[in-house]
């Protein structure tokens, strides 16, 4: 049985790249307008929604969305999901209208074509250059300065080893969130490791269940209190992936 699935996993992978590459050929000259200023970047910001709502529903993912608290456009937020998949860049695009800005790697800008608009549009950090980590901060001082929303995936990279629930935390989010004295949104993303993990031979259709729990308020908050926000960040989204495994435990 195991034999016949090989021939879906590797039609799964090249009918992902395919529709990750190729929907963006048809609008590459109002991809290149709305990348060259930063002015036109909510309305880039609609596109990549648009692109990445398209891309879920084409793999055959449907997003189940609780929110525990409704996000405003009154102020900025810093978002700070888990992160296990190819896939959560475009479940966080799906699950909000408000624009924000990623914080990514590097190496995602080697992707062809990708590769190119992501490096136009997020803030780039390598991770291996101290001079780029400390950057990132004014950058994204800046951007929020504009107005927009940061997501940062705090722990950095997708764990190595998918048996980890969760990998320790960086400091730059929570950081970031208290000198602007602006929210935590801790996101957890339930299913994206199961439906499209890194792991080749794996991934299958289905719900990407998605909760934004009550924002962590900064207010008053100094870099003294760095790790305890870290803390309570990594313990509201670690405890309800721990919950949810043995909830789905009793029910095989």
């Amino acid at each position: 049985m195991k034999f016949f699935r090989y021939p879906f996993y590797i039609f799964w992978r090249v009918w992902f790249l395919a529709w990750l590459l190729l929907t963006m050929i048809p609008i590459f000259p109002v991809l290149i307008v709305v990348t060259s200023s930063e002015k036109l970047y909510p309305v880039f910001f609609k596109i990549a929604r648009a692109w990445a709502k398209t891309l879920i529903f084409v793999m055959g993912f449907k997003v189940i969305l609780e929110e525990n608290q409704v996000l405003t456009k009154e102020k900025s937020f810093m978002f700070c999901p888990n992160h296990t998949s190819m896939i959560d860049v475009m479940v966080m695009l799906s699950i909000t209208k408000n624009p924000f800005v990623f914080v990514g790697k590097k190496e995602l800008t080697k992707i062809p074509i990708f590769g190119f608009f992501y490096k136009r549009t997020c803030i780039i950090v390598d991770r291996s250059n101290s001079k780029s980590r400390l950057a990132v901060f004014d950058e994204a001082r800046r951007r929020m300065s504009d107005g927009l929303d940061i997501c940062i995936f705090p722990e950095g990279l997708v764990p190595a080893d998918e048996s980890v629930v969760l990998s320790e935390f960086k400091n730059g989010a929570f950081r970031l969130a208290i000198e602007h004295q602006i929210p935590i949104v801790p996101i957890t993303m339930y299913d994206c490791k199961k439906r499209f993990s890194y792991t080749f031979f794996s991934g299958k259709p289905g719900k990407l269940r998605v909760k934004i729990h009550h924002f962590i308020k900064t207010e008053g908050l100094t870099l003294e209190n760095n790790n305890s926000l870290k803390k309570q960040t990594f313990d509201t989204i670690y405890n309800e992936l721990i919950s949810d495994l043995k909830n789905q435990q009793l029910n095989t």
